[in-house]
C-alpha cells in the first residue's frame, strides 16, 4: 500500500528548500552535507530522503524557486503591457524586490550552477536566457539603435544584470538605501 502525503507535504518541503538555501549560500554546495542540512532543520538524514531523492535535487529546488519567481515576473510584466521602459522599470523593480528578500537563493543561483548535473543546469539556464532575451529586447525598443547591434545590446543587458544580481554581496535591507532607489540608481545609467 502506497503510503499517504501529508497534510503539510508541500510546506516542509519549502522548508527544507529555504534552510538549504541559508546553508548553501554560507558554506557551499560542497561544504554543507544533508546531514548539516537535516541538522539545521532538525529532523534527520532519511526524512530529508524522503522529500528530496538527492541533495542534488535540492540544490535544484533551491535554483529553480528563485529563477521560477523571475521568469513569473516577466511574464507578469508582460501580461500587463505598456511601452518598453515602463516594462524594464516594473522588472527592475520586482528583481530588487525578490533580491531582498531571497539573497541565500540568489548567491546560490549565481554560485552553484556548475554544480547541478548538467540536466538540471540546462534547465535553469534556459530560464536565465528567457530572462535576458526580454530584458535585450526591452532595452533594444527602449533605444533602437541597440537592435542593429545585437553584441552591444547583449553587453548592455548583462551590465543592468550585473548591477542589481550582485547585490546580495554589499546590500544592507536597513541601510538608508531602498530596493526601488537602487533599481531606479540601475536604470539611470544604463538608460543614459
Amino acid at each position: 500500500m502506497a503510503r499517504t502525503q501529508a497534510a503539510d507535504y508541500e510546506q516542509r518541503r519549502e522548508a527544507i528548500v529555504e534552510e538549504a538555501a541559508q546553508l548553501f549560500a554560507a558554506r557551499g554546495f560542497m561544504g554543507a552535507s544533508v546531514a548539516d542540512l537535516a541538522e539545521a532543520c532538525k529532523t534527520s538524514k532519511s526524512l530529508i530522503y524522503h522529500y528530496y531523492p538527492s541533495k542534488e535535487d535540492i540544490l535544484y529546488a533551491v535554483m529553480a524557486s528563485h529563477i521560477d519567481q523571475l521568469v513569473q515576473d516577466v511574464s507578469e510584466v508582460s501580461a500587463e503591457g505598456g511601452d518598453a521602459k515602463a516594462q524594464l522599470r516594473a522588472i527592475v523593480h520586482r528583481f530588487m524586490q525578490h533580491y531582498v528578500g531571497a539573497a541565500s537563493r540568489q548567491k546560490v543561483l549565481l554560485n552553484e550552477l556548475d554544480s547541478l548535473p548538467a540536466d538540471k543546469r540546462a534547465e535553469i539556464v534556459t530560464r536565465q536566457r528567457a530572462i535576458i532575451d526580454t530584458v535585450t529586447r526591452l532595452l533594444c525598443e527602449i533605444s533602437p539603435d541597440l537592435a542593429s547591434d545585437p553584441a552591444r545590446a547583449r553587453v548592455q543587458t548583462m551590465l543592468l544584470f550585473g548591477m542589481i544580481n550582485w547585490t546580495h554581496t554589499w546590500y544592507d535591507p536597513a541601510g538608508p538605501v531602498g530596493p526601488d532607489t537602487i533599481a531606479d540608481m540601475a536604470l539611470s545609467l544604463i538608460l543614459c
